[in-house]
């Protein structure tokens, strides 16, 4: 318990106690005294009961003064009210997962594939490498992936140890009609997902102006638009308008598509279309050549991201001299009483 006193000079009357207390005794001693010219007769009649207790009223009274007056000193426990800014920001982390993602590339060294390479630089995202990047400590976060379809791996939690046990199990999907690139549609999953996280929230704080801090979509491919219901620019206008920011990042040298009669489609990320989507968000495009280069581009954003720590503080008061108040009425009422009845003052 912090307590503390609102005025605590006020003990400075408490010099005042003992005063009462002598007072006290000394005007019970004259009122009760008895004059003998014969001190040993009164020495043998002994003491009666009203002088034995006739302390009783001066101590009754003068521990009601002491409670009046630490009532009076307004004793209070202060209660600090915390909060920090920093634990409203929630990021959907959405991973491309199309047959482009099974390509081999070199990563840290050694060969392996694009999409492994991304599945080990978003766990470092989330948990932090020690080096760029710091992890999501306390975030809520999410994970969509998208081929064809946009799927939902991970809700927005902030068990981050799951999350990363998801984001591990993200695998090629098995049906090759399932491996085309939905961009539009994956980020207006994911946009959809933080409002109803914010909605949510809104309704379990049954505060309808509660409001992320900050809401974001971090969107990673290496191939164009080429499937879904939705085109990348309706879930920029839709991110724009639900306060989210869209950061893409584009893996560039896409593969192409073989079809008859000599026909192939590109699957080189359209650069412009991308930054275009992202900066009507407020939010931006990277394009790397290198997957090497991709932990520094998500420690940029990571960077971004990161609201600065606003503490505010406030201080409310428990008031605690109640029953110091109660206390003290009722002490001085029973002296009082005491010393009209058994004091003998009563007529």
């Amino acid at each position: 318990m912090n307590a503390e006193f609102a005025y605590p000079w006020v003990f400075w009357f408490a010099l005042v106690v003992p005063v009462v207390w002598a007072v006290g005794l000394a005007a019970d001693r004259r009122r009760h005294g008895i004059e003998s010219p014969v001190p040993t007769r009164l020495a043998a009649a002994g003491s009666s009961f009203r002088l034995r207790v006739r302390w009783i009223a001066p101590l009754l009274l003068s521990l009601g003064l002491f409670a009046g007056l630490v009532a009076l000193a307004r004793p209070r426990e202060a209660i600090t009210d915390t909060k920090s800014l920093q634990e409203a920001i929630a990021i959907e982390l959405v991973v491309d997962r199309s047959g482009s993602m099974k390509e081999p590339a070199k990563f840290e060294g050694t060969t392996t594939t694009r999409l492994e390479a991304v599945k080990k630089v978003v766990e470092e995202f989330v948990l932090g490498d020690g080096d760029k990047l710091k992890g999501r400590p306390g975030d809520l976060l999410g994970l969509i992936v998208f081929g064809t379809y946009a799927d939902t791996m991970m809700p927005l939690t902030q068990s981050h140890d799951v999350l990363v046990d998801a984001i591990r199990r993200v695998e090629l999907p098995r049906q090759e009609s399932e491996r085309s690139t939905a961009i539009g549609d994956a980020l207006v999953l994911a946009c959809a997902r933080l409002k109803a996280s914010e909605d949510s929230m809104k309704q379990d704080l049954d505060d309808p102006d509660f409001e992320i801090t900050s809401k974001a979509v971090i969107l990673l491919t290496d191939g164009e638009n080429r499937a879904g219901d939705y085109s990348p620019t309706q879930a920029a206008r839709l991110a724009a308008d639900w306060g989210i920011t869209v950061y893409i990042v584009g893996i560039r040298g896409g593969v192409s598509n073989q079809f008859g009669f000599g026909l192939q489609m590109g699957q080189e990320v359209n650069e412009g279309r991308m930054a275009a989507v992202a900066e009507h968000t407020g939010g931006g495009f990277w394009g790397v050549d290198s997957l090497d280069d991709l932990a520094e581009v998500y420690a940029t954003i990571d960077e971004l991201e990161r609201t600065e720590v606003q503490i505010s503080e406030t201080t409310r008061y428990e008031e605690l001299y109640h029953p110091f108040a109660v206390a003290c009425l009722g002490l001085l009422f029973g002296g009082y009483l005491w010393r009209l009845g058994v004091g003998g003052e009563v007529a």
